[in-house]
């Protein structure tokens, strides 16, 4: 697919590797819709990027939210005359919590349901809602392709570490349903594709201690230093461009496997 003149809607796009899918975008020539919560740095962010971005608050966690930040991307994407092309949900959280304490507790429910609602049914709602809007696009190209979903899964999808049991699960299911949602979506010219980032910069790894990082970034093989959110972007770019990636996760990673602890 074609970048230019196409508008792709990207949750926690105001930070991390939302961000860096929303810069290379609007560098390739497309729009960007910014969805976040944090509506100072949006709508900073979507200044700088001129007549390309525009930001829409919006809650994953609630369905209502997202309703009004898509509509609001579809309306805009009308007035530009540049069609939605494409879903980044990029939004995601961590929790760590070992599923019983050291007292011999077990964690919290809610902090599960925290973790699931954002990286698993945040995505999912917005996808779905996004999704209508694509499919009646008119088709590009020779394949008739409509659009592309690119979902963030993890490193830790596949070797969690310890007290990760909660993130592990919301991106383990996100590379687990890649696949039947590429199939679900073939009939529409509308391709999946899921990245899978190790040890990234973003907000989130931003409030590891050094030990921790240190670490994980010993667990790298080939570069043994945490990913720049650059590096995720350009994966992306090229997962967009590309159409015989569907269906698929690939692990961005330095062929790095966790240790089970720090």
């Amino acid at each position: 697919m074609q970048i230019k003149d196409r508008t792709f809607v990207v949750s926690g796009g105001a930070s991390g590797l939302g961000k860096a899918c929303v810069e290379e975008i609007c560098k390739s020539g497309g729009h960007a819709a910014i969805l976040d919560m944090n509506e100072d740095d949006g709508e900073e962010f979507a200044k700088s990027l001129g007549p390309a971005g525009r930001f829409f608050k919006c809650n994953v966690l609630e369905t209502e939210s997202i309703t009004a930040a898509v509509q609001g991307a579809a309306d805009w994407s009308k007035q530009t005359g540049n069609p939605l092309g494409g879903i980044i949900p990029a939004a995601g959280v961590s929790t760590p919590a070992t599923i019983l304490g050291r007292d011999g507790s077990p964690f919290s429910l809610d902090d599960v349901d925290f973790v699931l609602g954002v990286n698993l049914r945040g995505t999912l709602d917005l996808i779905r809602q996004t999704l209508p809007h694509i499919a009646k696009t008119d088709p590009q190209g020779p394949d008739s392709e409509r659009g592309i979903i690119i979902m963030v899964a993890s490193s830790a999808a596949f070797d969690g570490q310890k007290g990760q049991v909660s993130y592990s699960a919301s991106k383990g299911a996100v590379a687990a349903m890649t696949l039947p949602m590429a199939r679900d979506l073939a009939r529409y010219g509308i391709r999946v594709v899921t990245i899978a980032p190790s040890l990234f910069e973003s907000r989130m790894t931003s409030m590891m201690s050094d030990k921790v990082r240190k670490s994980l970034e010993n667990a790298m093989e080939f570069p043994r230093r945490a990913g720049q959110p650059e590096e995720f972007a350009l994966l992306a770019r090229q997962a967009i461009e590309n159409v015989m990636l569907n269906g698929v996760v690939i692990r961005l990673d330095g062929a790095m496997r966790m240790p089970s602890k720090m």
